[in-house]
């Protein structure tokens, strides 16, 4: 009852209490600044305003028309008429949108900023100078100014392009109708094209299917195999281990494309291991031919795990050194066979520490654009659009977007890419030790 009879705290941009200096900010940034005699940060204050009514102004708000419109007058090169670029007014009226949350964001800084200054004349204090704010930047609030630059470069480099990237999967934006084209908005078509439309839609299943199979199938070997030859490693009676694990690292330390390609060669009908084949008087396998769909599935698979698996290891083997090893002994004692162990006791201890590394591990296994590119990249086959019974969605995607010019179902594609890792991932930890037991462990 004491919570519930509690008062609340207003927010600071509805308190009743505002002297004449902090309706002055409200007004005009930067006026009550001033009115305290802090002349750098009031000036800033209004500088920010200037600038922002200034942006408004001269672009801003036909920015923010053109992320509607996305143009209505097409260029024509041939008669020299200048036009209007879809694409690029796509992008301006997001940055518009981004500029106005910055503003909001400043003025709300603003009006705070005023009052924690009213308050602390009417306690008796007086206002900080520019040259105190200033320190207390780099004391206080030194996090906030040490986040500046990586919060700014994470919205330029990771959130606008995927804020781009899902505007253009409702648009028309793709094949024939790229700039100087107008490009339109289209709602979900795109989404029900990929559904419905006989050119996207068994392509999409079929690629879907196999690719949540690739999926689950890579990560539960890889992560497997790669706690196997931690636990191998740990025993008392493997001599050598320090060689052993050499080995694993190796693999892991030569670059991916190189792994990829120097299988690829190997497995080829003029690699080793066919000329060793026809050696012992057999025919040539096309171990990646266009007809060998399973078998090139489970090489991609196997080789996938020689590039993973020795992270798993090392990952493992860290863990594994902070087992309580006395619980072992009293399993021992009480007649638990080693499969009872390992599940009862190994196995709760690496998963409860390494959920977040597995559910890693199974987005990028979905997402592994290089696979196959590298093994099997650039067949196309009967039955797929675009795309070969081995590729996996984010492949599908490269092919449309970058080799055909579908852009927008790219886009789309993208987005459910995103919502299924998501959802599975969310899933997944939920239901993980990582998230229900977490005290058990501490």
């Amino acid at each position: 009852m004491n919570i519930l009879n509690k008062k609340i705290e207003k927010p600071f941009f509805l308190r009743k209490n505002a002297g004449k200096n902090v309706k002055a900010s409200i007004c005009l940034m930067g006026l009550g600044q001033l009115m305290y005699g802090q002349i750098g940060k009031g000036l800033l204050y209004l500088a920010i305003l200037v600038c922002g009514v200034l942006y408004f102004i001269s672009r801003g708000f036909s920015d923010l028309a053109g992320l509607f419109t996305l143009g209505t007058k097409e260029k024509d090169a041939w008669f020299g008429i200048e036009g209007d670029n879809s694409v690029v007014m796509l992008l301006m009226g997001i940055l518009f949108i981004a500029a106005i949350i910055l503003f909001i964001g400043c003025y709300l800084s603003n009006i705070r900023d005023i009052y924690e200054t009213q308050t602390r004349v009417e306690k008796g204090g007086r206002p900080r100078t520019f040259t105190e704010d200033v320190k207390k930047l780099l004391d206080e609030k030194f996090y906030k100014t040490a986040l500046f630059l990586p919060v700014i470069g994470v919205f330029v480099f990771s959130i606008l392009p995927i804020i781009f990237m899902i505007a253009v999967a409702f648009t028309n934006y793709g094949g024939n109708i790229v700039p100087p084209e107008l490009v339109d908005w289209v709602g979900f078509r795109n989404f029900i094209q990929i559904a419905t439309l006989s050119k996207f839609a068994p392509t999409f299943g079929r690629i879907l299917s196999w690719n949540l199979l690739w999926a689950a199938s890579a990560t539960f070997l890889n992560y497997f195999a790669g706690l196997g030859l931690a636990l191998l490693l740990n025993k008392k009676c493997v001599r050598g281990t320090i060689i052993w694990r050499a080995f694993p690292i190796l693999a892991y330390a030569v670059p991916g494309f190189i792994t990829l390609l120097g299988f690829r060669f190997m497995f080829s009908y003029g690699g080793p291991i066919n000329q060793m084949i026809m050696d012992m008087g057999h025919k040539a396998i096309g171990f990646l031919d266009i007809d060998a769909k399973w078998m090139a599935r489970l090489i991609g698979l196997l080789v996938n795990a020689w590039i993973t698996v020795p992270s798993i290891m090392l990952l493992a083997t860290g863990i594994l050194t902070n087992l309580d090893t006395e619980q072992l002994e009293a399993a021992k004692i009480d007649g638990a066979k080693p499969w009872k162990q390992f599940t009862k006791i190994v196995l709760p201890f690496v998963l409860f520490s390494t959920t977040p590394v597995l559910i890693g591990q199974f987005i990028g296994n979905f997402n592994n654009f290089g696979i196959f590119f590298f093994l099997r990249g650039g067949l196309y086959m009967d039955g797929y659009f675009l795309a070969s019974d081995t590729d996996l969605l984010i492949n599908w995607l490269y092919n449309l977007s970058i080799s055909n010019n579908y852009y927008n179902i790219g886009a789309a594609i993208s987005l459910v890419i995103f919502l299924i890792t998501s959802m599975i991932s969310l899933f997944v930890y939920v239901k993980s030790p990582s998230y229900k037991e977490e005290d058990v462990f501490r």
